[in-house]
């Protein structure tokens, strides 16, 4: 093989070992939640919703969620006045780092991520477009109302899912009918950590 040939080979493997690269950063990637009352797993979905998947992993190597809680149960009873109703439960990361949060994200939109909240979805909670941080939720049962275009949040842009709940939706459960005062559990279901697998 002549020098030009040799050339070609060594740029045709380095092609391979930077699309190999590529594609393996964009496979599915698992992180366990451990609560206090049991743990999940969760398959985030890079390939489709990169933002809204680094700012969460941000989050997670940093230690943020050791020591944070689920605090909200949303269900069918304890929305008095919401025409659209759904069910999620929402956590957020150790009150003591709150302050050491990271800026806010760009949302994602369920319409050009196609990762819709269907039950077990993990989803970033907001309030504008674009001002998601920290806190996150879980659907119990489908919520198309969360996705882009529907309904729940009058603005009509939707919340950015970025996985799916693998194992452990009867913690999930557990966690949403745990006791609460309204919407806020009262006391709060303690997370231990949450960790890439």
């Amino acid at each position: 093989m002549d020098l030009r040939g040799e050339a070609l080979l060594v740029l045709f493997v380095l092609t391979l070992s930077v699309a190999s690269s590529m594609a393996q950063d964009k496979k599915p990637i698992t992180v366990e939640i451990r609560t206090s009352l049991g743990f999940m797993e969760v398959a985030l979905d890079p390939e489709h919703a990169p933002v809204t998947t680094e700012n969460f992993l941000k989050y997670v190597r940093g230690g943020f969620y050791d020591g944070g809680r689920f605090h909200r149960t949303v269900t069918p009873e304890n929305q008095p006045g919401k025409a659209v109703k759904i069910e999620v439960i929402q956590a957020g990361i150790a009150p003591s780092r709150e302050k050491e949060e990271f800026p806010p994200i760009p949302l994602e939109r369920t319409g050009r991520t196609g990762i819709k909240h269907v039950d077990g979805a993990i989803s970033m909670a907001r309030a504008e477009p674009d001002t998601a941080t920290s806190d996150f939720f879980i659907c119990i049962g489908d919520q198309p109302q969360l996705d882009e275009g529907g309904k729940r949040n009058p603005d009509g842009q939707g919340f950015a899912a970025f996985g799916r709940v693998v194992k452990g939706m009867d913690v999930a459960r557990k966690i949403q009918h745990s006791p609460a005062r309204a919407q806020t559990l009262d006391p709060p279901v303690p997370i231990i950590s949450i960790r890439v697998k």
